[in-house]
């Protein structure tokens, strides 16, 4: 999963530090909706891992209530969310492209950073041995892992491709469910992406996430 709504913007257009933003009231109504989803569904989980950042860990916990499951969450902070850099130090002129880049599929990919701080390949880097560990266990079946729009980029890229990539092209709504089937010698199929237990049909949706949030901070 993607954890729930957040807002990185104070009422006066100053960011909040992106590591200590809690889930918003949208945020928590999609954890729910999730969380009562997989509890119609019957999915029960033997492993919960969240990144460690609030927003990951709220959503985790808030999906485990409305799904009536007691498991511990274990943290993994490899799998934080891309860093951006300090906003003030973008000039204007390169705001647009420091917001997208990132998220665009193309060529070298891996050498763009998401607002002036980490790149596409220092995230590939750390999340990707991170996924290696965890599908090497063998102390779960059902694992949920509740994480970021450009982590689950780049996990879900590289299971779909077979190699190390990353398609910014892949959405990822707040809350949306993916659903992955890891299988040994790494025939691994990609059963769902991007189910948004709020908004099945994405009919709201004409902008990405990263277009709302540089739409935000233009406007405030």
């Amino acid at each position: 999963m993607r954890h729930g709504s957040v807002d990185y913007f104070r009422a006066d257009g100053s960011p909040l530090p992106a590591e200590t933003v809690p889930l918003n009231a949208d945020g928590e109504r999609q954890a729910d909706a999730a969380g009562a989803l997989f509890a119609r569904s019957g999915v029960r989980f033997d492993k919960v891992v969240a990144s460690g950042l609030p927003r990951t860990v709220q959503t985790a916990q808030r999906v485990l209530a409305a799904s009536a499951q007691q498991i511990e969450i274990t943290h993994e902070p490899a799998l934080q969310e891309i860093r951006g850099g300090r906003l003030s130090r973008i000039p204007p002129e390169e705001v647009e492209s420091a917001f997208l880049d990132a998220f665009r599929s193309g060529p070298e990919v891996e050498s763009r950073r998401f607002l002036g701080g980490e790149s596409v390949g220092e995230l590939l880097d750390r999340v990707l041995p991170a996924l290696a560990r965890w599908r090497a266990r063998d102390d779960w079946e059902c694992l949920l892992m509740v994480l970021h729009g450009g982590v689950n980029r780049a996990l879900l890229s590289t299971l779909m491709s077979g190699q190390r990539a990353f398609f910014g092209a892949l959405e990822q709504q707040p809350a949306c469910i993916n659903v992955l089937d890891l299988r040994p010698g790494g025939h691994d199929v990609v059963r769902a992406v991007n189910l948004a237990p709020t908004q099945w049909l994405h009919e709201h949706e004409r902008l990405t996430t990263m277009e709302k949030l540089l739409a935000q901070y233009r406007r405030l």
